[in-house]
């Protein structure tokens, strides 16, 4: 059995190699007409809607282009490169590009982007995908909803009718259930598996299957976001009243129209979602299904949305309520802050021949080193899509270059000169994208190890010493959980820490800017931390730019 803070890992850190919740932004500017939280709301739900079932169709119908990895993009990311490779029949194509170290991307797991759901069972999960389900699942107030988004033909549904359907359900004023069941979705695993065979054998296999084979699930939720701590903790955990942490995705949309995406992790990982972000923000911006002066269709939507009901007997209902008091007390000691470097990002970092996520990872190293005078293991998330049904490998960013690095900065600047320091940045920069490059092609070891240690435990063997030794331990124990996310359809990203002293790093480099959004648990202090990341970048750039180090 977990612990609560184990549990609480198990679905908030859902995302921990990739992003957990990504806060898009406004896809097109408030207007006279869509001045009003039930309408901007209205209109953005509706459109994000059609323009996820557009990419699910378009991927199903096997004519979503594949993302590249470009190890040498001069040569393979080039338009006279895609010119030439698009008249080469597809059973050559792969060769062509592999010749110039350009690597399609699997997407095998687009395929359990849509209709899917994580089921509990004993010992281990399972995946459900039902593509046969044609409903959209909607959560209001902690209600379930559903109505088709697909016809009999397999055509979107008219976008105005999902428009008349979305508006139908946020006139529903009916207050929170008294025992809501998405609660149970964060509870532990063991304990969910048993209350879940008890939901059925009340006599609610239909809507649980309804819940299960859903395309994906909205989220509305009504609260206006303040500021970026309740904009982070909502969209990654909410208050437990209005999710379904089991579905593969779940976009959230606030009253002031503030979205996100909040993923399920088991089936897949940030390659797949980062691309329906950023297919659903390009579709809604350049063919928006529709516009703020269009009127919802004239149709029956009481007759046309259904409110799932639920069977409840004593025990679901105490298991309800002990899920609902875990679920508070965990996210109640849970902390995020964020911080915006604006001196500079990634323009400037690529004109010093510097690698920016390098000197990202360096800047959390030389803060873990400033806060508590030491350094600790650090992950780095790193996908391995240019292989077949490729996962992750993990980046270790904690190298001799950047323990040299960061004690010169933070421990004695004066005794070093500025070109000195400069070189050092050079050093760690380098040997960070040497790492890269081979977990992106899967030279790393991490995962090659866990294989190998699951694999002894899965046949019964005694774990061999190399699994108990304390440096694997240690190693294991990643304090500094990182994971990068930039893209124009994204705000900001985040997850909590992978272990209770940990912070859970997210962040992005911007063009002129560098991003972070960190959560931590009481063990740390994660205000203290980004001042000493932000004093960290504020040295590096000095430095980059001839200034000594300021004290």
């Amino acid at each position: 059995m977990m612990t609560s803070i184990e549990e609480l890992n198990s679905w908030l850190k859902t995302l921990k190699m990739e992003l957990v919740n990504s806060c898009m932004k406004s896809l097109w500017p408030r207007t006279k007409e869509t001045n009003t939280p039930v309408t901007f709301r209205l209109i953005r739900a509706t459109n994000m809607t059609v323009s996820a079932l557009r990419f699910m169709k378009t991927f199903r119908a096997g004519l979503l282009e594949p993302e590249v990895f470009h190890l040498n993009p001069a040569k393979s990311d080039t338009a006279l490169f895609k010119n030439i490779i698009r008249f080469v029949p597809s059973s050559l194509s792969w060769y062509g590009a592999y010749m110039v170290n350009a690597y399609p991307l699997d997407m095998s797991q687009y395929y359990r982007l849509f209709n899917s759901t994580r089921i509990p069972k004993a010992v281990r999960d399972e995946l459900l995908t039902e593509d046969s389900g044609k409903h959209l699942l909607v959560m209001r107030n902690g209600h379930f909803y559903t109505f088709d988004v697909i016809d009999r033909d397999g055509r979107i549904t008219k976008a105005s009718e999902i428009q008349a359907h979305f508006k139908y359900i946020l006139s529903d004023l009916r207050p929170p259930p008294d025992f809501s069941l998405g609660y149970l979705t964060s509870e532990n695993r063991d304990t969910w598996t048993v209350l879940r065979q008890r939901l059925l054998e009340a006599g609610n296999t239909q809507v649980l299957n309804k819940i299960d084979s859903a395309v994906f699930c909205i989220c509305l939720d009504d609260i206006t976001i303040k500021d970026h701590f309740q904009l982070s903790h909502n969209m990654l955990h909410g208050n437990g009243l209005n999710r379904w942490y089991d579905k593969s995705f779940s976009i959230i949309l606030t009253k002031d129209g503030s979205a996100a995406v909040n993923f399920e992790h088991s089936w897949g990982d940030g390659v797949a979602v980062l691309r329906l972000l950023n297919e659903v923000f390009r579709d809604t911006i350049q063919r928006p299904a529709i516009s703020p002066t269009m009127l919802p269709a004239a149709v029956d939507s009481f007759q046309t949305v259904q409110k799932l009901e639920f069977k409840l007997d004593d025990v679901l209902k105490s298991g309800i309520e002990s899920a609902k008091a875990q679920f508070n007390a965990s996210v109640s000691t849970l902390s995020i802050d964020a911080l915006e470097f604006k001196k500079g990002g990634k323009e400037f970092l690529k004109k010093q021949n510097l690698s920016p996520d390098a000197v990202a990872q360096l800047s959390f190293q030389m803060g873990f080193l400033r806060q508590y005078g030491k350094t600790v293991a650090t992950y780095e998330s790193c996908s391995t899509a240019a292989f077949k049904h490729g996962r992750t490998e993990t980046i270790r960013p904690a190298t001799i270059y950047t323990k040299k690095c960061c004690e010169a900065f933070v421990k004695d600047p004066s005794t070093h000169s500025i070109s000195d320091l400069q070189t050092m940045l050079g050093e760690c920069s380098k040997y960070h994208g040497q790492l890269t490059r081979e977990a992106a092609m899967a030279q790393g070891f991490d995962r090659h190890l866990f294989a190998l240690c699951y694999l002894s435990k899965s046949k019964g063997m005694s774990l061999p010493e190399l699994f108990q030794d304390p440096s694997y331990i240690q190693i294991n124990h990643n304090i500094l959980s990182t994971s990068t996310l930039s893209s124009p359809a994204v705000h900001l990203g985040g997850f909590a820490p992978v272990v209770p002293d940990g912070f859970g790093v997210g962040y992005g480099v911007h063009d002129h800017w560098i991003g972070y959004n960190v959560s931590s648990y009481p063990a740390r202090d994660v205000k203290e931390f980004l001042k000493c990341v932000h004093k960290s970048l504020d040295d590096i750039f000095d430095v980059l730019e001839g200034r000594p180090i300021s004290s």
